[in-house]
């Protein structure tokens, strides 16, 4: 029966359930897409964008709080649009930045995505179209039409191409809804305005077009209009009607939406009905109400269907039902046109017998076109046979037409694609004609299914198609074959890995080295270096192309191969590099020149090497001394470079090095290769070993070369090699290289290389060069002296080392030398001679006075001004007393130390006067100290004016120090006019602490009337020493004294604590602030500072007073005293007469301490009254208040202008339990959450309730709600706890406080009263934990929870599964399982917990929907064991779902079989072999035949043979009867006859006997039949002859019939049989004359060569049935031949 309505309607997601339910509508919600919803959601006062993914609904959404008005998500990614105040944003979610944005000067009514890259802006003016990509701003488009004019904007669309726009407004006009639409053409830019509720734009082929029209269709009140607007001519026009209900009469369109797939116009109306219309004919479909509330959004989902959203917030999926359109259209309508059309369209089924039925009757009227156009537009291509196609070939062509079969295949490629046997039909005829650019084109268009038989067939013509054809149809091995015909190898290998297809590389490559080496080459290459790994084996093809002896291409295959150079490549290493160094040594030796393997058998390869006397390389492979040894001595073939490199690698040790080097050494010719091994590798051999070896030898020349490279980097620890370097230069006459050596280098013993120079006799210039660079020059000058080398001696310091000369002079003078050969000496080195040290070694031996003239010389002559030479002169001058004062006072070049000390011991006076000269200090004050001359050192120590000095000299340590403390204040310092020598001594005196010294050294400056007695600095350091040394005389110095900084001097007075002075210094410079600040805080004496107060009288010192008697805490009897009689003058009254407020913060806390808040108010009065306007002076006064009570003063001050900060006063009285106070305040301030919070310290929980009403926070709720479940409030705690439990993350907090508490009734209570208010939507968890609730305390209203409507879609079923199945309530966990699709759980709880859980209803819905196949059977138990007549009803739900066999299996078993025979009846049409069996059981055991015989007639799928057995001893006839039956069904012919006749069953034995057609056993049942009784021989005899007359031998018929008397009954076969013969031979004989009768010729053919009928006997034309055969017993003279055969008894034949 078909179904009402051809829409299916599903519930998709409920927005009240993710946002507040308020917000849902037009202004609030979008949908421009079927992806997703966007919401701007309101929180209290916060606002969030809430985005739902519909391809995910029950992914959370998205929610971001955002200050935007609106919001509009774009169609498929994560991009949104937000319009503010004045400016739209475009963001992108998904990497959180903004994509771009812009300023628009007028309001934006309404946004919407036109297209993925465009959105569309409206405002109360114009149309913007702002594109998403790029830096554009939004462009005008069009301005708005005056009518649409105070009009809400609800819709804009465009056409694709965007030429065309329509705008959507509505507004009221009384109580009716009035739509207008403004449709705009961009090209031609122009308007039209139009009443409408609904429109859209439409692009649909029409019929007899072939390219898309844009249509036009809106709907206003009950008309619904289309209109083809992409054209001026002719446009298509249609309209309809829209029928509403008579109780919905003012109903009108809302929302129109366009299903592509089926070309049907949805409207939906304001009262939620859902009009169905087919585009072109706009004739209704089917109308039905498809929600209750209006709908406000609406998009197309898919292509056949859309999504609604309702004012309730339900998404609701509206989809045409594929599989119901067409019958209903065909039932419900009776329209069949429209049927095929829609199923045509659509491609879905229902239509497809109105298309045959459609087909032939075209078919047979000839209209071969309109055939071929329904055959080509059927649905599914149910027409798109094999038998189409030959029915189209068939077909007679009608002139002036193309052939049917050509009008056929251009309609299916103007529809689209053909199939495979379609695009093959297709090519070949073409491919005939050559036209083989059609081939091509289809191709490229998509239009042809490409299949291996059509590639095969292409081959023929064009490779390169046909390669195309392969491709496309993943014929692989095809491909492959025609990559390898062109050579395309690296194709092979690309396509191969690209659809994963292994080809027979190595066969190819085999095949191709006989035919393309290179190409073999190069394919082999490919293969065997694929990236991702070999493709081919590459040792197999590496021995393949030895065995052709393809080395070239073996070489480059194998180098590519193994430039890895992996390990595991070890074999193909040692096998390539040893087929190289047969075929091609030279190849061999450039790879391993390129070190390009090492994984390889090396000793087998440098065996190989050897052979091919590529001696290098086989050094390069061995490790045994005696294979190196009898290779290295092959130095003529080897390379001496490579030779000397080689003893530097690590296969030879030191030891096999040097012998291989003696092995060489034995030829002399080999010497220099073995210098240059030695000098390259004598870190590795070491030097020693290496000189020894070519010691042993003799070879001293060898031996230099060696040395030579490396004396220069030999240690002290190889001294003695370079001795032997020496030595063997020597030998050789290198001296040259000894003076080298000797001068260069330092890495040699200098004594023994002095001893052996000495010993050889040699040149004495290499020992010269030693001697001075070792310092041996006395045992140079000695020994030259002693060898009368003077000239030697005389060269040496006046051409190689003048500054030697004070050595040589010493030493001859020790030697006894003549004092004219050493002043010739000297004289010959004049000034390069070192004066110092020469003086130091005259002056030695006593023989300075030898160099005077020589040193008057130098000055004279030289200017010299070396310290050292007049130094030497003053020595001389001080011995001899030679104007030495003069000499030392003028003289400015001499040494004053030196010269100093050689005179303390002789004259100290000249020592003095050398020390102050150089300004010696330490030298000179010791020789002062040491010789008492006291007055030169105070000069010295005034004049020099040095602070370190004068420490050092004033130390108390020093013993001295009264004696030059009195020089200097008798005579040093009074004969000094310098001041800043007074200054340096006297901050000397005080540096050293010696107060007294310096007072007596000042007054002596200052009371003496000195030019120094009025300096100020001295007045001042005066007084300041007195302060530190002599307090007592401080008051004489102020009184005496007139120029100095008392008030400075002052304050170090009362450093000092020197009180008094202080005040009479400050009271001096009228500074009186401090005068009473120093009796205030130092003297502490505060009557007498109130006295010095009053006599000044001054504001500022009132102040300081106040300020000090705050400081001595004299609060408490200050702020208890008004008068100023009282000795301490109260604080307040002293602030006061001062008018000073400024210390009112440290007032406040003065009074904070002592607590004196009544007496603080006078002074905060005072305070303000100044003008003060500050938040503490106003907050501590608030605060005096309510510390005093005074709580009406305290509202009058807080009702009037101030500044104090009243929510941290109120949290201080809060704190403090000032309730009422902080009542006051928080009611002041609106401090709604602390008011409340007061009001429950006051238990006022009313009152606090309607505070926390007013701070709507969650906090503020809590608290009240707890106070009030503590106070036992219950009735006040349930209206705050609604509040709370809204809020899903504190609601779990508010259960555990009331249950903590033992109150799970008022729990209850509280949310089943959240959940009915309607203050609040209620969430997912409040329906949750009120589950919970009931699960532990109410048990018996949980499935009533459960089963309210919407609730389970509200639940988290996982939390109260966890709680259900705690407590043991299993329907409750089969119903939310059920409900959370979660079936499999469902239906497991029920099997476990049958007694419980199971219904069998509620069983059999979810059995149905589990996906663990595995509980189908444990159910299959489960009914067997339980409830067994119920068996069958879970089967039939489970039929196409579970495996038969398995519970055939399983209920046998059981024992159980004869339950599910109606299931087994039901599922036996699928032919099952388990299936059949159980059934043949189950009906054989029933003894029902007519079952039994039915069931094996229909199915095949059973052991024929075994049931033939086992019924053949059956005790019923029919029963036998069907085991004979099974016998000859099975070609068993001879059991089922033998079968057939044991129970007399004749017919039966006939039937099977001619359904053998095999004539022995049709012989053996008529010989049978034969020897029956006479009775039933002959019906029997006759019988079988008219059965089986075509298998039966003419001889056997007549030999019976005439031995057995049956002649009669067998003369009719034997007289069929013999017309038979004869009219065959009539046949032939006719034939045989015609023949003779026609000339000779050859036979005609056609002009496609097939031959052509002639007259004569006619010839089967193709297609024609053949002419029937002669039937049997065909009538004879009019006689049919049954009556032949009556039976002998009369009647009708026998069928025994």
């Amino acid at each position: 029966m078909a179904q009402t309505t051809p829409i299916r309607q599903s519930d998709h997601l409920e927005l009240s359930r993710l946002v507040n339910p308020a917000v849902i509508g037009f202004a609030s919600v979008t949908m421009n897409s079927e992806n997703f919803i966007c919401v701007t959601d309101v929180v209290g006062e916060d606002k969030f964008l809430v985005i739902i993914d519909l391809k995910n609904p029950r992914a959370a959404p998205q929610r971001h709080k955002i200050g935007a008005a609106s919001a509009v998500m774009h169609p498929t990614t994560q991009i949104i649009a937000l319009k503010g105040q004045g400016m739209i944003q475009i963001y992108n979610l998904d990497v959180k930045t903004r994509i771009k944005s812009a300023n628009i000067a007028e309001n934006v009514e309404y946004m919407r995505w036109i297209s993925l890259d465009t959105l569309a802006l409206i405002t109360p003016t114009a149309v913007y179209h702002w594109p998403l990509d790029g830096d554009a701003t939004p462009a005008k488009v069009f301005d708005r039409s005056p009518s649409l004019a105070n009009h809400q904007i609800i819709n804009y669309r465009t056409n694709e191409a965007k030429t065309w726009c329509m705008l959507q407004g509505v507004t009221m006009e009384g109580n009716a809804m009035k739509g207008t639409l403004m449709l705009y053409s961009v090209e031609k830019r122009k308007a039209q305005v139009l009443p409408g509720h609904a429109a859209t734009f439409i692009k649909h082929v029409l019929d007899g077009k072939n390219d898309a029209s844009t249509l036009f269709c809106f709907a206003q009140g009950n008309k619904i209009n289309l209109i083809e607007v992409s054209t001026d001519e002719a446009p298509f026009m249609k309209n309809g009607d829209i029928f509403y209900p008579p109780e919905f009469a003012q109903d009108f369109p809302v929302a129109m939406e366009f299903v592509e797939k089926y070309g049907l116009v949805c409207v939906l109306s304001g009262y939620g009905f859902l009009f169905v219309y087919e585009v072109e004919s706009m004739q209704l479909i089917s109308m039905s109400r498809v929600s209750q509330t209006p709908v406000f959004a609406t998009t197309i989902a898919g292509n056949d269907g859309l999504l609604a959203i309702n004012k309730t917030g339900l998404v609701s999926k509206l989809q045409v039902d594929s599989a119901a359109i067409i019958p209903y259209i065909t039932s419900k309508l009776r329209n069949l046109e429209l049927a095929i059309k829609i199923a045509s369209r659509a491609n879905v089924p229902g239509a497809e017998d109105l298309f045959r039925e459609q087909f032939e009757a075209l078919f047979r009227q000839g209209l071969y076109k309109e055939a071929a156009k329904v055959a080509a537009t059927s649905p599914q291509g149910v027409l798109r046979t094999d038998q189409t196609i030959n029915r189209f070939k068939q077909a007679p062509v009608i002139p002036g037409q193309a052939p049917p079969l050509i009008q056929y295949f251009s309609l299916l490629l103007d529809k689209g694609k053909l199939n495979q046997l379609e695009s093959l039909e297709l090519v070949m005829p073409i491919m005939q004609t050559g036209r083989k650019d059609f081939v091509d084109k289809w191709l490229k268009e998509g239009k042809l299914t490409c299949s291996e038989e059509l590639g095969n067939f292409m081959k023929q013509h064009d490779l390169q198609m046909a390669l195309a054809i392969y491709l496309t149809a993943e014929c692989s091995a095809k491909v492959v074959q025609i990559f390898a015909e062109t050579g395309d190898f690296d194709k092979i290998i690309q396509y191969a890995t690209t659809v994963h297809y292994q080809p027979d590389y190595a066969g190819l490559i085999r095949g191709l080295c006989a035919t393309n080496p290179k190409g073999a080459a190069a394919l082999a290459g490919k293969l065997a270096t694929f990236p991702q790994g070999a493709l081919v084996e590459p040792g197999e093809i590496m021995e393949l192309f030895f065995q052709r002896n393809m080395i070239p291409e073996l070489t480059a295959l194998m180098i590519d191969v193994l430039q890895r150079n992996d390990p595991s490549d070890s074999k193909l290493q040692t096998r390539f590099l040893e087929i190289l160094l047969q075929k091609a040594p030279n190849v061999a030796d450039a790879i391993f020149g390129k070190a390009l393997y090492s994984q390889y058998d090396r000793t087998y390869i440098a065996q190989c090497c050897e052979k091919a006397h590529l001696y290098q390389r086989a050094l390069e492979h061995y490790t045994e001394l005696a294979d190196i040894q009898r290779c290295i001595v092959n130095t003529n073939m080897i390379n001496p470079e490579f030779l000397v490199q080689y003893f530097g690698q690590p296969v030879l040790t030191p030891p096999q090095g040097l012998e291989c080097m003696k092995t060489l050494l034995k030829n002399r010719a080999n010497m220099t290769l073995c210098i240059e091994i030695a000098k390259k590798f004598t870190q590795k051999f070491g030097p020693r070993p290496l000189a020894e070896l070519f010691e042993s030898f003799k070879m001293f020349d060898g031996l230099y070369l060696f040395l030579s490279s490396i004396v220069a980097a030999l240690t002290l620890d190889e001294k003695d090699l370079v001795l032997k370097f020496i030595q063997a230069a020597a030998k050789i006459q290198q001296y040259k290289e000894i003076e080298r050596v000797v001068r260069d280098l330092a890495n040699f013993e200098p004594r023994e290389v002095k001893d052996f120079l000495k010993e050889a006799k040699i040149d004495p210039q290499s020992l010269i060069i030693l001697c001075d660079k070792y310092g041996f020059v006395d045992d140079l000058t000695k020994y030259l002296y002693e060898n009368n080398m003077h000239k030697a001696i005389e060269g040496f310091v006046t051409a190689y080392n003048p500054r030697q000369t004070p050595i040589v002079v010493g030493t001859l003078l020790d030697l006894g030398c003549n004092e004219d050969f050493i002043k010739g000496l000297l004289n010959a080195v004049r000034a390069q001679c070192p004066i110092p040290e020469l003086v130091e070694e005259v002056e030695k031996r006593n023989r300075l006075k030898m160099l005077q003239a020589w040193l008057e010389a130098r000055v004279a002559d030289d200017n010299n001004v070396e310290p050292a030479t007049h130094s030497a002169l003053a020595k001389i001058y001080i011995d001899s007393n030679a104007n030495a004062d003069q000499f030392l006072e003028s003289n400015l070049y001499y040494d004053t130390l030196v010269v100093g000390r050689y005179c303390e011991k002789r004259d100290p006076h000249r020592a003095v006067i050398a020390y102050r000269r150089g300004k010696n200090d330490d030298e000179l004050i010791e020789v002062t100290n040491r010789n008492s001359l006291f007055k030169a050192q105070a000069r010295y120590l005034v004049e020099r004016q040095l602070p370190e000095l004068w420490a050092k000299v004033l130390v108390e340590t020093n013993p001295l120090r009264r004696q030059l403390i009195d020089q200097v204040v008798s005579t040093a310092l009074p004969q000094s006019k310098n001041p800043e020598d007074v200054s340096a001594t006297v901050k000397a005196f005080m540096n050293a602490n010696l107060p007294n010294e310096l007072i007596e050294l000042l007054e002596k400056i200052m009371l003496r009337r000195s030019e120094f007695s009025s300096n100020k600095n001295l007045q001042n350091l005066l007084i300041i020493t007195a302060i530190r040394a002599a307090p007592d005389r401080v008051k004489e110095y102020i009184q005496r004294l007139d120029n100095y900084d008392g008030p400075e001097l002052a304050k170090y007075a009362i450093k000092s604590r020197l009180y008094e002075e202080a005040f009479e210094m400050y009271k001096r410079f009228n500074k009186h602030v401090e005068a009473v600040g120093v009796l205030l805080r130092e003297i502490g004496n505060v009557p007498r500072a109130t006295e010095y107060a009053t006599t000044v009288n001054l504001p500022e010192v009132w102040s300081e007073l106040a300020e000090g008697q705050l400081a001595q805490n004299l609060v408490s009897e200050a702020i208890g005293q008004s008068c100023l009689a009282s000795p301490q003058l109260a604080v307040g009254e002293s602030y006061i007469k001062a008018a000073d407020p400024s210390k009112f913060d440290r007032v406040i806390e003065a009074a904070k301490t002592a607590g004196l808040y009544a007496a603080l108010i006078p002074y905060l009065s005072m305070a303000r009254k100044q003008g003060v306007k500050d938040p503490i002076v106003d907050g501590a006064l608030v605060y005096a208040y309510a510390k005093t009570d005074r709580l009406a003063d305290l509202d009058d001050f807080i009702a009037s202008p101030n500044t104090a900060d009243l929510q941290a006063i109120g949290e201080e009285c809060f704190g403090e339990a000032l309730y009422h106070a902080a009542r006051s305040i928080f009611t002041q301030v609106g401090n709604w959450v602390r008011l409340a919070s007061t009001h429950i310290k006051l238990e006022a929980y009313q009152a606090a309730f309607e505070a926390a009403k007013k701070a709507m926070t969650m906090r503020t709720w809590k608290e009240v709600c707890f106070a009030c479940v503590e106070a036992k409030q219950f009735r006040l705690a349930q209206q705050c706890g609604v509040n709370i439990c809204v809020q899903i993350d504190e609601l779990e907090e508010l259960i555990r406080f009331y249950l903590e508490r033992g109150h799970f009734e008022e729990i209850i209570a509280l949310l089943e009263y959240a959940i009915d208010s309607e203050q609040r939507p209620p969430h997912m968890g409040m329906f949750t934990e009120l589950g919970v609730l009931y699960s532990k305390f109410k048990p018996d209203k949980l499935m009533d929870h459960l089963k309210k409507p919407n609730i389970v879609a509200r639940l988290n079923i996982p939390q109260l599964l966890r709680v259900c199945e705690e407590n043991l309530q299993w329907p409750e966990c089969c119903f939310l399982y059920c409900h959370y699709d979660e079936y499999d759980y469902a239906a497991s709880t029920m099997l476990s917990h049958g007694v419980d859980a199971w219904s069998h209803q509620q069983f059999k819905d979810v059995i149905s929907k589990i996906g663990n196949v595995e509980i189908y059977y444990k159910s299959i138990d489960f009914y067997i064991q339980q409830h067994p007549l119920l068996l069958c009803d879970l089967l039939n739900v489970l039929t196409a779902r579970i495996d038969h066999s398995r519970v055939v299996a399983q209920t046998r078993r059981a024992g159980q079989l004869a339950l599910i025979k109606p299931y087994l009846l039901q599922i036996q049409h699928l032919n099952i072999a388990e299936v059949n069996e159980a059934l043949i059981d189950i009906l054989v055991e029933e003894e029902d035949c007519h079952a039994l015989r039915t069931a094996l007639e229909e199915h095949d799928q059973y052991d024929a043979i075994a049931l033939a057995q086992r019924l053949e001893s059956h005790e019923l006839l029919e029963m036998r009867r069907i085991s004979a039956w099974l016998y000859q069904n099975n070609k068993r012919w001879s059991q089922s006859v033998a079968l057939s006749k044991r129970d007399h069953l004749y017919h039966d034995c006939m039937a099977t006997a001619a359904a053998s057609a095999d004539c022995e056993v049709a012989e053996d049942l008529l010989r049978f039949f034969a020897d029956l009784p006479e009775a039933f021989r002959a019906p029997c005899f006759a019988a079988c002859l008219y059965t089986c007359y075509d298998i039966l031998p003419v001889d056997v018929v007549m030999e019976l019939g005439w031995s057995c008397g049956l002649n009669d009954y067998a003369m009719p076969f034997l007289i069929q049989s013999t017309r038979e013969y004869t009219a065959k031979v009539d046949v032939l004989v006719a034939g045989r004359e015609e023949d003779k009768k026609k000339k000779p010729a050859a036979p005609a053919v056609g002009a496609d060569g097939a031959p052509v009928a002639t007259e004569g006997a006619p010839v089967p034309v193709m297609g024609e049935p053949m002419p029937p055969p002669v039937a049997p017993f065909a009538p004879v003279g009019g006689v049919p031949p049954q009556a032949y055969y009556m039976s002998p008894y009369g009647g009708a034949p026998s069928a025994f």
